[in-house]
């Protein structure tokens, strides 16, 4: 830590801190993961840093900046922390970013943890931004001609399709078992409903 520190105060006039000193702030925001007075410190050191930017490459830098921010209490610095990192990790960034609206929801609903229907609604109500999604979130409803296949199925032999009929379904539509599966339990639901 001591190395690193005196590293970032010599180079602090850089314009591009030297790649060793990026890779040191990596390692040690890993070593420090468990040691939260260490990891603020060094978290505290890097934000405050003219060139933080480029540490914010880094996907550990930005995992310990996130995580002292949401230790704090500071949701909103770490969505724009987020917003604005040029780590490459991105389904980490995004898996990151729905942590952050998971502990907003958890101090709102004042519990330790969310259900997973909470979860789901706290991603759709605060999907990732652009920038952490370049090619937006993945749709995970089927094709509009595969629910067509699959409620004919539904409609025209059975709504209980048993394994090999389920097995044969997937095949067909490009599909894992389960997926057909999850379908029919869901449709029988919305019917009843």
């Amino acid at each position: 830590m001591k190395q690193f520190m005196a590293m970032l105060k010599k180079n602090e006039n850089e314009h591009c801190p030297p790649t060793k000193l990026l890779n040191l702030a990596g390692q040690l925001c890993r070593e420090l993961q468990s040691s939260a007075p260490g990891l603020e410190k060094l978290v505290e050191a890097v934000m405050g840093c003219k060139n933080k930017r480029y540490f914010l490459t880094n996907i550990h830098v930005v995992w310990a900046c996130v995580s002292v921010h949401i230790q704090k209490g500071q949701h909103d610095a770490a969505c724009r922390l987020l917003e604005c990192c040029k780590a490459e990790e991105k389904e980490q960034l995004v898996q990151l970013w729905h942590e952050i609206h998971y502990r907003r929801a958890m101090e709102k609903y004042q519990t330790d943890c969310l259900t997973p229907l909470q979860k789901f609604r706290c991603r759709k109500r605060n999907p990732p931004p652009i920038s952490l999604c370049p090619e937006g979130l993945k749709n995970r409803n089927f094709s509009e001609e595969v629910r067509q296949q699959l409620h004919r199925f539904a409609a025209e032999v059975t709504t209980h399709p048993d394994k090999k009929q389920r097995e044969g379904l997937a095949r067909d539509m490009n599909l894992q078992p389960i997926q057909v599966y999850n379908w029919f339990a869901n449709y029988r639901r919305r019917q009843k409903s």
